[in-house]
């Protein structure tokens, strides 16, 4: 074997050498499409596990690529590194799109199953009161006319007596009877208000007497209390 043979022979070996060193023994991670979601629940869980692998796919590439600087042929370990970072954020990027469908067609339905119960309840509604009307509303009697004034009571007593039969009194004694009247309303206008101003003075001893009962009760508890 010349020379010249044997160091191309020796080189070879090399190159295949860096080649295997370079080259990775784990195979690409394949998509695989994600499999459906079956609740809200279980796409909050698989939407927080991906943003978890998400980060830890990135700290994994920066691992690879630093491992790729010490080789020879670093342009394609960065390249087959760059490659398995893809794949796996391809696979979890599908797994958020089937969950976050998911959550949008739960939140559609959610809302439609609403807005139909509302429809319901109120045909149901409008049903009950086609069938069982209110009542018609109670007509509210009128308020009695004010009370007469003593003056004008009069003057009605003796225009209805002047109509009906000639008065047999003379103008003195009409006037004396509506004097003697109007005494009456004002004699009987200060017994009501005697009334009530006895009432209210009850009221307010009542008041005074529960007030100084319940003092004395405070002090005889914080005196039994020391």
């Amino acid at each position: 074997m010349t020379t010249s043979t044997a160091v191309r022979l020796l080189g070879a070996a090399m190159l295949a050498g860096l080649l295997s060193a370079c080259a990775s023994t784990d195979p690409a991670p394949v998509t695989a499409p994600a499999e459906p979601t079956t609740s809200v629940a279980q796409a909050e869980e698989r939407l927080a596990a991906v943003a978890k692998e998400r980060a830890a796919i990135q700290a994994r590439y920066a691992e690879r690529e630093a491992v790729c600087y010490e080789k020879f042929f670093v342009n394609n370990c960065l390249e087959e590194a760059q490659e398995r970072q893809r794949a796996a954020l391809s696979a979890q990027r599908a797994i958020e799109i089937e969950a976050s469908r998911f959550l949008r067609r739960n939140k559609v339905e959610e809302r439609d199953k609403a807005i139909a119960q509302a429809e319901a309840e109120y045909k149901a509604e409008e049903a009950a009161f086609a069938a069982n009307p209110p009542p018609a509303p109670r007509e509210v009697a009128p308020l009695p006319p004010p009370r007469p004034r003593a003056a004008d009571a009069a003057a009605a007593r003796q225009k209805a007596r002047a109509g009906s039969a000639p008065s047999k009194l003379t103008p003195e004694q009409e006037a004396a009877n509506v004097r003697a009247f109007e005494e009456n309303e004002r004699k009987a206008e200060e017994r009501q208000r005697e009334v009530e101003r006895r009432k209210a003075e009850r009221e307010a001893k009542s008041a005074k007497r529960a007030e100084q009962e319940a003092k004395a009760k405070e002090g005889a508890a914080a005196a039994a209390g020391k």
